[in-house]
């Protein structure tokens, strides 16, 4: 039996047989799903935030969108995911939680979608799908974000590659550092945007939406 910890008394849905699996599945299969201390942070932003819509890009099997919809139980997730068997895994597992009617799942690359099938706006925007993306991602989906909305991203530290200079990156990673790093700096200088960044877990930012969009 798993020790019982602060997390689950702040969300007792840690208890729930759908999720007890999911880790278990996750962790068999080398699944990446969110750190659990990130995500008890991003739950408890979202607590705070209480949005009624949020949109995820990156489902995996769903275990980050199935948690967001026990934690806030007032909230609809829309949710994206490319692969194939990922998508089935989540699919099932939203439906083994119960949540078909909260949680909508597509199946699409978020980069090719086309986003007129979107509620016109978002109260969060969570980012967690390929790390070399996030300007793309944000680019394409922050018009759906309205004012006083909040994005989070996930890994964006990368095990603190994003710290270092290019030059000290194993080749293999550094487009997607590169990347990243970008993004980073793109954040903090974004006239619409007031940003944080929380190090926590592979590190969370945080980006609250302040102004309009530009026409």
């Amino acid at each position: 039996m798993e020790k019982k910890t602060t997390q689950h008394y702040l969300f007792p849905e840690l208890d729930s047989p759908v999720l007890l699996q999911m880790k278990e599945y996750a962790k068999e299969h080398f699944i990446p799903i969110m750190d659990e201390r990130s995500l008890h942070m991003l739950l408890t932003l979202l607590t705070v935030q209480q949005p009624k819509r949020i949109l995820e890009l990156g489902s995996a099997i769903g275990y980050s969108a199935i948690r967001m919809a026990l934690a806030l139980p007032n909230a609809h997730i829309t949710t994206i995911e490319r692969d194939d068997v990922r998508y089935e895994e989540a699919v099932q597992n939203i439906h083994d939680a119960e949540l078909n009617e909260r949680i909508a799942i597509h199946h699409a690359d978020a980069l090719e979608w086309d986003t007129t099938k979107l509620h016109k706006t978002f109260d969060a925007l969570f980012i967690d799908a390929a790390k070399g993306q996030y300007e793309r991602f944000f680019k394409k989906y922050e018009p759906h974000v309205q004012v006083g909305g909040i994005i989070y991203c996930d890994n964006i530290a990368m095990d603190g590659q994003v710290l270092h200079p290019l030059s000290d990156i194993p080749r293999r990673n550094r487009t997607m550092i590169r990347n990243l790093q970008q993004f980073i700096e793109t954040m903090y200088n974004h006239p619409r945007y007031e940003v944080s960044y929380l190090n926590i877990g592979d590190g969370l930012l945080i980006a609250r939406k302040v102004k309009e969009d530009e026409a």
